[in-house]
This record gives structure tokens, sequence and C-alpha cells, in this order.
């Protein structure tokens, strides 16, 4: 047989098997879907360069009013699903590196502990990894890390996400050009447990006071 035609014939099985099971196996990733329906948007319409981007768990893509809430700033939202550190690293390069934006912002974590498997050493290795991975590509770009927060329907982790916090907290103020901006204590009441005012009934996510105690602990943190 010759080699031109054996290569055609490489190159046909490789289209008809192996290709098609590569996207099988992509497709089943976590949050495959809605990285795809971001991607989509943004073949239809980039967001602006030089914005502030918003990336993370659920608790940034509920944030329905985000521009709303930072009316001085261009912000971008991806967040996605409940997500956690490792599916952050994993869609980098496709949610966050083609924006080329001037501010990074993160809230991650958070679903990690929520897994029964993840202790906060670990956490702060996966946040490690993140941004690591964020530096290499944009070395020079300012982060903000948001505090994983206290939720009520998750109140056995309080224990591993404060610690998770000081862990991170005290790895970011060895790292140049990022920030920890504190939300967990303003999200306590007088009796330092959680403000069931400010969640909606899933005492899991927020309502709007809860994005209002997050948009006063943030703003002093972006830049214009």
């Amino acid at each position: 047989m010759r080699k031109p035609l054996l290569h055609l014939l490489t190159g046909l099985l490789l289209a008809c098997f192996i290709l098609p099971a590569a996207k099988a196996q992509q497709q089943n990733l976590p949050f495959w879907n809605e990285i795809q329906q971001f991607k989509q948007q943004d073949s239809l319409q980039m967001p602006p360069k030089n914005a502030i981007l918003f990336v993370g768990s659920s608790s940034i893509r509920m944030w329905d009013n985000l521009q709303q809430a930072f009316p001085k700033y261009t912000v971008i939202n991806r967040g996605f699903g409940g997500s956690t550190l490792l599916d952050l690293k994993r869609y980098l390069n496709d949610i966050v590196f083609p924006y080329q934006p001037k501010q990074i912002v993160i809230y991650s974590g958070e679903n990690d502990i929520a897994t029964d498997t993840v202790q906060a050493p670990e956490v702060l290795e996966r946040f490690k990894d993140v941004y690591q991975s964020i530096r290499k590509e944009l070395p020079r770009v300012p982060l903000v890390f948001i505090s994983i927060k206290p939720s009520p329907s998750r109140k056995q982790y309080n224990a591993i996400v404060q610690e998770a916090n000081n862990l991170i907290r005290a790895y970011i103020r060895q790292q140049p050009n990022i920030k920890f901006a504190d939300v967990y204590p303003r999200m306590l009441g007088s009796n330092n447990k959680p403000k069931p005012e400010i969640f909606l009934q899933d005492s899991l996510h927020m309502n709007n006071n809860g994005y209002r105690i997050w948009t006063k602990v943030i703003t002093p943190y972006l830049i214009k």
C-alpha cells in the first residue's frame, strides 16, 4: 500500500473514531454546556477588553445586577453553576484569558468544601493552582479573592470554611497584586451566626441584601 493512501486511511480513522470520542469526553466534563454558552455569546458579541472580570461559582452567576452594583466600572460576569476551584482551573482558557481583563475578582472554594471530601489545606492548594495558572498567563493583572461566605445551610462546614479563609488570606499576603476581600464577618449577626435576612429560602444563595454587603466590601478593591 502506498504511503499517501495509508496516511489518508489513518486520517479517516482518526476522524471517524478518535475525534468523536474525544469530543464526547469533553462534553461529559462538568459545566461543559455552560462554558459553551459563554463562548457562543462571545462569538456573537465579545465583551469589551480591559473590563473587570467576575468569575467563580453560583454566587457570582446569580449576581444578576452585577453591572448596576458597580456602575462606575465595566464588568463581565462569568460565574458558572456549582463550580469548584478545580472547575475554574479547567476553564481558564475559555472564560478568563480571552477577555484580557484589567482585573479579576474570584469567588470559589465553597463548593469544594461542600463535597465532604476536601479539607482546608486542599482548598488552599487548589486556590494556589488557580492563582499561579493565572499569573503565568496574566502576570500583572490585579486579582481579588472574595472570602468563602458563611452559608446557613452549610453550617457543618463552618470550621473548615474559616480555616480555608485564614490559609488563603495568609498566602495572599505573601503574593503581589492580589487582595483578600473578607465578606465573612460582615455577613454575621450580633449572635455571630449568618444573618438569615440576606439569604434566599435555600439558606445558601444570597438575596439583594447579601449582595449589597458584598458590593460594599469589594468596591474599595476595584481599580478604575
